[in-house]
């Protein structure tokens, strides 16, 4: 396990802490974190009929979890506010960019998994994604990615079948991890997104990537 230097409240399970032979009672933070691997195993890691291209629903997940850079949370309360939450995760954040390996190949493969495991069904909407709305900018404007992911599920669709939701997950979380190239065409709906995201990549696009923002975001290529 991992705890914040200066916040002991601020707490990372490493891989190795969930792969004992013990059982953890149901509802524990073991229990909900294993399940969460475990989902991540085989949902994420694994190809799936709906959707809509070969692969795996998240190419990202294999490596993360080969180099065990592959961090769940849990954090208790039914009643959090969504300040609770944004400032949970902000604080996760400013963690983030601690963690090793901070450069590198291999740095682009962490993540950190923010587990919820006592929000209501109800409650996912105005606790998980309207935070994760709210805060993506501030994210993406860093270079990273802020995801969310829940039982309901969100509604975001898939990229490759508009009627396959690939954001099911067994546990409500929100996910921090570094931005990739790959990213696009979740940032495209804003163009606020698309510049911060060029302000990064630019020059390391492809002619498919460009075409995508000139149609989308007309002019903002040419600002660059």
């Amino acid at each position: 396990m991992r705890v914040h230097p200066d916040d002991a409240s601020c707490w990372l399970f490493d891989l190795s802490d969930l792969s004992g032979d013990g059982d953890a009672p149901p509802g524990t933070d073991l229990h909900v974190a294993r399940q969460t691997v475990h989902w991540a195993r085989t949902y994420l890691s694994a190809p799936h009929a709906e959707l809509g291209r070969p692969g795996l629903v998240c190419p990202f997940v294999p490596r993360s979890l080969d180099l065990s850079l592959f961090f769940p949370t849990v954090r208790r309360g039914a009643d959090l506010t969504p300040g609770d939450i944004e400032a949970t995760v902000l604080r996760y954040r400013e963690w983030f960019p601690q963690l090793e390996p901070r450069e590198g190949r291999d740095a682009q493969y962490k993540s950190i998994l923010l587990l919820f495991p006592d929000l209501r069904p109800e409650d996912y909407t105005r606790l998980i994604d309207e935070p994760q709305e709210r805060l993506k900018p501030v994210f993406v404007a860093d270079g990273l990615m802020v995801g969310q992911f829940h039982g309901a599920p969100p509604t975001n669709p898939g990229l490759w079948n508009p009627d396959f939701r690939p954001l099911k997950s067994p546990m409500p979380m929100l996910v921090i991890r570094h931005m990739v190239t790959s990213d696009l065409p979740f940032l495209t709906d804003a163009r606020t997104l698309v510049e911060s995201y060029l302000a990064r990549f630019n020059g390391r696009l492809s002619a498919k990537q460009q075409e995508l923002i000139a149609r989308l975001h007309p002019g903002v290529l040419e600002r660059r």
